[in-house]
């Protein structure tokens, strides 16, 4: 696609994308404050740890929703595939995990804010920033698009850096056409 349909099309494509990957976060969001709540309420269980299985649930309903209803037209049609996407999925799931409980974990233990509120606000903070790694890696690393890989991210795959520096066709010669040019 070229012109001036080619931006509106691909920011369309990405507005899409941030959408779904939306509705798919708040089921998850909506989860994790849930599991979180009841766990600490029920449960009496300390703050973190009731924080990180809250986490951990979420992240099982996201995956689904992620792969079955964002990123389905990114599918892995092979077994191995979908083994590798679903460890990467789950490795940058933990370090978003991380990133969410380590913000529950400074502002409980380190400011002393264990009530209700302020571990709700908090994890709702945590959570906001984690999503932002979260999405740039799943749409990054796990859920890429499929298909053949272009010649030159092909080259590089296969451990040919020289393929980046040459370029694959030669570009064309200058052309002097003119009155000065000696016979």
């Amino acid at each position: 696609m070229s012109g001036r349909h080619a931006l509106p099309s691909r920011l369309g494509g990405l507005y899409r994308e941030i959408a779904k990957f939306g509705l798919v976060g708040i089921s998850g969001f909506v989860i994790n404050l849930a599991v979180f709540n009841v766990v600490r309420s029920l449960a009496q269980w300390p703050t973190v740890r009731a924080s990180v299985l809250a986490t951990a649930c979420a992240i099982v309903g996201n995956y689904l929703g992620l792969r079955y209803f964002t990123y389905r037209d990114r599918g892995q049609d092979d077994r191995i595939g979908r083994q590798k996407e679903l460890g990467l999925f789950l490795f940058f799931s933990a370090i978003g995990l991380v990133i969410e409980n380590a913000v529950l974990y400074m502002t409980t233990y380190g400011f002393g804010w264990d009530s209700t509120l302020a571990n709700n606000a908090c994890k709702f903070l945590g959570i906001g920033i984690a999503t932002l790694f979260r999405f740039w890696s799943y749409r990054t690393w796990v859920f890429r698009p499929g298909g053949p890989l272009p010649e030159k991210a092909a080259a590089v795959a296969r451990g040919g850096p020289h393929a980046v520096r040459t370029p694959s066709a030669a570009p064309p010669e200058p052309v002097l056409n003119g009155s000065w040019q000696s016979s």
